[in-house]
């Protein structure tokens, strides 16, 4: 799992990325908000850690940024403020958790598990693609019920388990490519669609439509 940690203050900094790193996260840690921002752009992280109170950008300020292009990360923001303003604006802003100062390392400990549950991160369960098919995220592997198995390859799982998450709406092309590519590696329009016409072998045409000029919707 992929940690990227906002946090400007040198002691608790330090803490956490030490305590997230024993416990097997690959942790990057920045210092400023627009550090941050430029990070996001370059690499793709499982979970956004982000402190309200840091230099250049605050962590809101950050958070509404990448969600601009980015819904799929998920993301805790901590704070020493008290006051339900910025609770709300945390929210609005569209984080998914929100944790006050002081804090045990405990109780980050269980809201990271939580957001792993609800995103199922390292998740090693079949989930259901369709009620003839599941997929193992951790092996990339859709099961078929009559026994056979195929492995996707990476980006075929990832945009899969993109589209599991998001069901019921569109999703645009630029939105997938955003959320599971790199920036060095991003692919031509022409790549992506490769990849959902394998897909659609797999698992059928008609699990992922394409609306013509807007993205593509998944159906289980």
């Amino acid at each position: 799992m992929k940690i990227l940690l906002l946090e400007d203050d040198p002691i608790l900094s330090d803490l956490m990325y030490d305590h997230l790193t024993e416990n097997g996260y690959e942790t990057t840690l920045c210092m400023d908000g627009q550090e941050a921002i430029e990070k996001v752009d370059t690499h793709r992280y499982d979970l956004l850690l982000f402190d309200i109170n840091v230099p250049r950008k605050s962590g809101i300020e950050v958070l509404r940024e990448i969600r601009a292009y980015s819904r799929q990360t998920p993301a805790i923001l901590i704070t020493a403020y008290q006051d339900i303003d910025h609770l709300k604006r945390g929210f609005t802003a569209g984080c998914d958790d929100y944790i006050r100062k002081p804090f045990a390392l405990e109780e980050l400990d269980e809201r990271i598990n939580n957001i792993k549950k609800r995103y199922r991160i390292d998740d090693d369960r079949a989930l259901p693609v369709t009620p003839g098919i599941g997929f193992d995220i951790s092996k990339r592997e859709l099961r078929f019920d009559d026994g056979t198995n195929v492995t996707l390859s990476q980006k075929e799982a990832q945009i899969l388990h993109y589209f599991l998450n998001h069901g019921g709406r569109v999703i645009s092309p630029e939105e997938l490519i955003q959320n599971i590519w790199e920036y060095e590696e991003m692919p031509s329009d022409a790549t992506l669609r490769v990849y959902i016409k394998n897909l659609r072998k797999h698992i059928g045409k008609e699990r992922i439509k394409t609306i013509r000029g807007i993205g593509y919707s998944f159906e289980s």
